[in-house]
């Protein structure tokens, strides 16, 4: 068993590291709400600090859920931040989903420092997370995602390098880009069904054991067809996810016209006041706005 620090207890980090401390690691959380860090001790034991430099000393590894780029760099670089806590020979995995830039000066940054970077952007959603069956894309040096790997399987259904340092998150990129396209075609299909006098449950109860089958249809189609959205991955979030993924694609030369245009599509729906939305929330676009 390993002492851990887990900074960032949203969402998916909450949960996340409730996991860590079930199968009997020493966890320490920070998160910037402080009261959320409160309650995950009330309920998982363990112990909470109130900056993440302080949560990160004596920790084996440091792992960090957080929003963006920015807040990757204000929990970890810094006079407060866990760099400066950290022991040499430790090692940060980041399972934000960040650019390959903050990745490539974290990594560095750490390397100098004494202690190993390993990205690891996750996908499954929230339900993955409470249900310790996550899918966790990896990059970093070979021994360093060795020693991780068995911390990190608290919380995964599969975990993998994928290659050196900004592979996890490249292929974090190519989850989401299959994700926008994925979500934009069932929303054409059931408001397809919806417009055609269709039973959409009926519908998704033959398609779903065909070739059109998909994780988003099993898992989403239930609640786009009852108008709900208050769960899941926000489209705030997948925007800022495609955009990495956009000007990424603009970096290497790959062409991603579907992503260009479903990011255009999820900027309808933020107009929409579906922010904070489901990502499933595309169909919403196609009743509110035809």
């Amino acid at each position: 068993m390993a002492k851990v620090a887990f900074i960032g207890l949203g969402v998916m980090g909450y949960p996340m590291a409730g996991h860590l401390a079930a199968a009997g690691h020493d966890v320490t959380v920070y998160n910037r709400t402080a009261a959320k860090a409160e309650a995950w001790t009330k309920e998982h034991g363990g112990a909470a600090r109130p900056t993440p430099r302080e949560a990160a000393e004596g920790a084996d590894f440091v792992m960090t859920c957080v929003g963006n780029d920015d807040d990757l760099r204000s929990v970890c670089l810094g006079a407060d931040g866990a760099f400066a806590g950290m022991k040499p020979g430790a090692i940060l995995v980041d399972h934000t989903t960040v650019s390959a830039r903050v990745t490539a000066e974290l990594y560095a940054a750490a390397r100098e420092a004494g202690f190993g970077y390993v990205d690891a952007p996750i996908s499954g959603g929230q339900a993955g997370a409470e249900n310790g069956a996550l899918s966790v894309m990896c990059g970093g040096d070979a021994a360093d995602f060795d020693a991780a790997a068995p911390v990190i399987d608290a919380y995964a259904k599969i975990c993998r390098r994928l290659g050196d340092s900004g592979a996890g998150q490249m292929t974090k990129m190519c989850n989401q880009i299959a994700i926008a396209g994925l979500v934009q075609g069932l929303s054409e299909a059931l408001h397809f069904a919806q417009k055609a006098g269709l039973d959409g449950e009926k519908v998704v109860e033959v398609i779903s054991q065909g070739a059109a089958g998909s994780w988003q249809m099993q898992n989403r189609y239930k609640t786009m067809l009852a108008d709900d959205f208050d769960h899941g991955f926000a489209v705030d979030w997948m925007r800022k996810d495609l955009g990495i993924c956009l000007d990424t694609g603009d970096e290497i030369g790959a062409s991603l016209p579907v992503t260009a245009l479903v990011d255009q599509f999820y900027k309808d729906v933020q107009k929409l006041g579906g922010g904070r939305w489901d990502t499933s929330a595309l169909i919403k676009r196609l009743t509110e706005l035809g």
